[in-house]
């Protein structure tokens, strides 16, 4: 299986590790980078290997940071995304069979190694179940395509760019 794998510097002491794992597993893991523990603003890695995965280049994707939050939240603004962050392998595998998930996003900062590759094996192993979970993943394809084909714009961000005061609802 051909899988997607991208991190941002705090993401590498783990994407080494997985990169092996894949191999010696049978997959073919894709590197998008980074290689260096050099700081790189992570949507700049993660963006390209989620890409990969909803063109179809890659069955899965793999992305890492420090937290994995942020790298969930990029790879989830990619059309056709279904990003699950995960700190433990019950959720990377539910993940996979109730939400259909194609990314696995995890941080380096939160686990460790030996839970990380759980975590990804979990994952990899894991199919979608269908049945009632399909019904739900399809309402999630729909809020998905109610921006049309492609990535959703962040409307308080773009009002802040133009100047904008008082977007969103009063608190």
């Amino acid at each position: 299986m051909r899988i997607a794998v991208a991190s941002d510097h705090a993401g590498l002491p783990l994407k080494r590790p997985i990169l092996e794992w894949l191999r010696e597993a049978g997959h073919e893991p894709v590197d998008f980078g980074t290689d260096s523990d050099e700081p790189v603003d992570y949507p700049d890695v993660i963006a390209p290997a989620a890409r990969a995965v909803a063109a179809g280049d890659c069955e899965l994707g793999i992305v890492l940071g420090g937290s994995g939050t942020g790298e969930q939240i990029v790879s989830n603004k990619i059309h056709g995304i279904r990003c699950v962050e995960a700190s433990e392998p019950v959720t990377a595998r539910l993940g996979r069979e109730h939400n259909d998930a194609n990314v696995l996003a995890m941080g380096a900062r939160i686990i460790g190694r030996e839970v990380a590759l759980a975590c990804v094996a979990a994952f990899v192993a894991g199919e979608f179940a269908g049945g009632r979970h399909a019904r739900r993943v399809d309402k999630i394809a729909e809020l998905e395509a109610a921006f049309g084909e492609g990535e959703a714009p962040s409307a308080r961000r773009i009002a802040r760019r133009k100047g904008a005061a008082g977007t969103g609802p009063p608190r």
